[in-house]
């Protein structure tokens, strides 16, 4: 099969998708694996309660059954839902949004790969621009979301210990370079995959670069703030039009309903949309039709911040005990202070082997974890090792197989050490 450049760059391997294909062959193959790869949110019993009150109402209704499976939504997205998002965080935060500044893309995955190619890439007459990644490292899915080669210029963090196994990673203002080739700055919060929160300074001071160069800051808040609020830490909610920011319903508990969200000044609402319309016609109804009522009341506010948050708070603390527990003091090891998302991470200072052996390691004795090297795109391979030296655990799932797999991890590294 013959294939064009487009073909063969989103053909290729690429680490969402060995993501993906391992934690989808891993649950058709019936075996016992302990999934602590992938980014799935946990089952939360007062949130999918409430979802099925809500889509219990839908189904009581034939007006709202016509609406969720029989008509195309405008390629911005379900209206009723946008209308309530604005009205509501108009009434919380002041922001002065109108429906025009919102968009819903088919997931967020969608949203980034229309943004990224929107903003990097050819501009013609021999201009090519790039997004910069502030703080490395970041989001696996961004990696190979772009048409363009070499879409990214990342930068490497400062690194502070912030306890004796415990480190985090801070923007490295002095190494951030906007020029004339940077199209957009983009920045996950939390951070996937090491749960850093970059906090409302480190914000404010992206934001002033991104205005004095005339570039939009792209906020990636799928896990952060005003929801689902997993964040473990302060941070204010903030938008303005220099500042594109993108929610998701995903981590509330609609990972399957595959609904982002796009808050931004109106000309690129307005791309998106259009983009929107050639890439899918029109977004999918559901998510948006069952989160419509708690946006409308408050409630997904008030779900996020008393329920959610709290649920993964607890989750988190618990892992943490449980690996501190495992490793103990036998070899250096640190976990990245986690401040949020659902994830933890993971680093084996001067390990024997690379992070893809030991996921490799690790997935022999029923472990799936990723590999810490997937998540540096835009970084330029120049020997550092630090990169080969993470892993990436979430801990979203049942307890008792979160401790159990932490354990594993602990007596493999440790293995390593001992035969080296």
């Amino acid at each position: 099969m013959k294939l064009s450049a487009f073909g063969r760059k989103f053909t290729a391997e690429a680490g969402i998708t060995s993501l993906m294909d391992d934690l989808g062959n891993a649950l058709a193959s019936g075996d016992d694996m302990i999934m602590m790869g992938g980014g799935n949110p946990g089952h939360i019993p007062e949130v999918q309660e409430r979802l099925q009150e809500i889509l219990a109402d839908i189904s009581q209704s034939p007006e709202s059954m016509r609406r969720l499976v029989g008509i195309y939504d405008p390629p911005q997205g379900e209206k009723q839902f946008i209308a309530s998002l604005a009205d509501l965080l108009n009434r919380e935060y002041g922001w002065g949004l109108k429906p025009e500044n919102i968009a819903l893309t088919n997931g967020s995955q969608a949203a980034f790969f229309m943004l990224f190619n929107m903003f990097g890439g050819d501009y013609g007459d021999g201009l090519r621009k790039h997004i910069l990644l502030p703080l490395a490292p970041e989001y696996i899915g961004y990696a190979d979301a772009g048409i363009a080669p070499e879409l990214f210029r990342a930068v490497r963090p400062d690194i502070s210990f912030t306890d004796v196994h415990e480190f985090k990673y801070r923007v490295d203002f002095d190494a951030v370079e906007v020029t004339g080739e940077t199209g957009a700055i983009c920045v996950s919060r939390p951070t996937n995959p090491t749960g850093n929160v970059i906090t409302d300074e480190e914000l404010a001071r992206l934001e002033a670069l991104a205005r004095a160069h005339d570039v939009p800051l792209i906020v990636d808040g799928a896990y952060g703030t005003p929801f689902p609020s997993l964040l473990f830490v302060e941070a204010t909610p903030h938008w303005n039009e220099q500042i594109i920011l993108c929610l998701s319903l995903s981590k509330l508990g609609l990972p399957a309903a595959r609904t982002g969200i796009v808050i931004a000044a109106e000309p690129v609402i307005r791309a998106l949309s259009g983009i929107n319309a050639i890439m899918n016609l029109a977004t999918g109804s559901f998510g948006a039709m069952l989160a419509e009522p708690l946006v409308r009341s408050g409630e997904i506010l008030s779900l996020s911040r008393e329920v959610v948050c709290p649920f993964y708070k607890a989750k988190m603390e618990r892992a943490v005990a449980a690996f501190r527990e495992a490793m103990g003091e036998d070899c250096r090891w640190y976990v990245h202070k986690p401040e949020g998302a659902m994830f933890l991470w993971l680093w084996f200072p001067d390990l024997p082997v690379s992070s893809l052996e030991l996921y490799q390691r690790l997935k022999a004795r029923g472990v799936l974890v990723v590999s810490g090297h997937y998540f540096f795109p835009g970084l330029p391979e120049d020997g550092w090792r630090h990169r080969q030296e993470c892993l990436r655990v979430t801990y979203s799932q049942e307890d008792d197989r979160v401790a159990e797999g932490l354990r594993i991890i602990a007596d493999e590294v440790k293995a390593i050490w001992a035969s080296a």
